[in-house]
């Protein structure tokens, strides 16, 4: 297991990482049917802490694949097998979610992300073997990851203890999240690893066309559920096909730029690039969950109020074109994205669900994806006059 090269040309995605991508698919749709569950039934607001800490746990595994991928990808038989452990680990993962989300029981999530962790530490305990080099930064990293999972392993066995109080957990998670993103910084100081940042723009980027087709199948359970009542008219069309035209807006906006060539003049940004992906992914994931419910609620009632699902899509797309500039500044020399385009575009998208009331669900729905085309057209126009290039169609 040798590193492989940092300028290695036309390196893209293998299709073992492809095979791996689906098993998040399935993590990722059980996250997002219970945060719609909550929605619906007017508690959206007690799922959302719950679903930022597995939606952690599912981020943080293809993170720790896909960068030691980028860096020791082999394609051996010992590596397929290892990996194929990861991916069991994440079918478990995702087994656990509608049970922690109902009972609070975090069993099932633990043993999934514990499966993932052996497999994870063993490719890299592989790799500090058989590449001296960088041997030291590859048992670094195997000896970060399992005092990790130590740590949350142990934190599931003292909350279920009924030490912890729900304060106390969520500090103790907190904790460990930070414990978590430290071990890269911490590993690669010894030496860093040999990440391909063309390969890591395109990982990055398929994982995005993966969570907004997750918006996309959420959607279409929110049409089943409105077909099931049997009360389709003119609202249901209207905000299906604003759902549909919004998730177009939100893919161009994340591709305006290609990230490779930032990355590979500013790889010391890599770690504030990769974090902030987070933000990004996980508002993707919940805005799956908010057009669901606002689709449903087309064809029958729902516990939300009209604001409450408004609110349910505003804030993801809010939040996801304001991250979305601040990644793409990290990387980029001059951000295509306009800095006062972007907050204001998002401050009028946070404002709209306050007009739930008159225009319903549906108007609120409409007016945001309209803003968000209206976003991508001023910034394709803008780069244009400046004489820029950029892929816009």
């Amino acid at each position: 297991m040798s590193p492989r090269a940092i300028d290695e040309p036309h390196r893209a995605s293998s299709q073992l990482e492809l095979l791996f991508d689906l098993t998040f698919v399935v993590a990722v749709a059980a996250a997002t049917a219970q945060l719609a569950h909550g929605i619906a039934e007017g508690h959206g607001l007690a799922e959302v802490v719950p679903f930022l800490q597995v939606f952690f746990a599912i981020w943080w595994a293809w993170m720790n694949f896909t960068w030691f991928a980028s860096s020791y990808d082999t394609d051996d038989v010992p590596y397929r097998l290892l990996t194929m452990v990861q991916m069991a680990g994440v079918l478990v993962l995702a087994a656990g979610v509608p049970v922690a989300a109902d009972h609070s029981d975090y069993g099932i999530i633990t043993l999934g992300y514990l499966i993932m962790r052996v497999g994870l530490v063993a490719q890299w305990v592989r790799a500090g073997i058989e590449d001296p080099a960088g041997r030291r930064t590859a048992l670094r990293y195997a000896v970060g990851i399992t005092v990790a999972q130590l740590g949350w392993v142990l934190r599931y066995f003292i909350a279920e203890a009924g030490v912890l109080t729900w304060t106390s957990g969520l500090v103790f998670f907190c904790c460990l999240v930070a414990l978590e993103l430290a071990v890269p910084r911490w590993a690669e100081r010894a030496r860093s690893t040999n990440w391909h940042p063309y390969h890591i723009a395109e990982r990055y980027g398929l994982f995005t066309i993966i969570l907004l087709g997750e918006s996309v199948l959420a959607a279409s359970r929110g049409v089943a559920g409105a077909l099931e009542a049997g009360r389709v008219g003119g609202p249901f069309v209207i905000i299906a096909g604003s759902g549909l035209v919004l998730l177009f807006a939100l893919w161009w906006l994340y591709f305006l730029i290609e990230a490779g060539e930032g990355l590979s003049n500013r790889r010391h940004r890599s770690y504030l690039w990769g974090y902030g992906h987070y933000g990004i992914f996980v508002t993707l994931a919940a805005l799956g969950a908010g057009l669901e419910v606002a689709v449903e609620q087309s064809g029958h009632a729902v516990e939300a109020s009209p604001s409450a699902l408004g609110y349910a899509v505003a804030v993801p797309v809010g939040l996801y074109v304001v991250l979305l500039w601040v990644v793409h500044a990290i990387v980029a020399g001059e951000p295509v994205l306009h800095f006062a385009s972007v907050l204001g575009g998002a401050v009028v998208v946070l404002l709209l669900p306050l007009a739930a009331p008159w225009i319903g669900v549906t108007g609120v729905v409409a007016a945001i994806a309209a803003l968000c085309v209206l976003l991508v057209a001023v910034t394709i126009t803008t780069a244009r006059a400046r004489g820029e290039v950029i892929p816009d169609g």
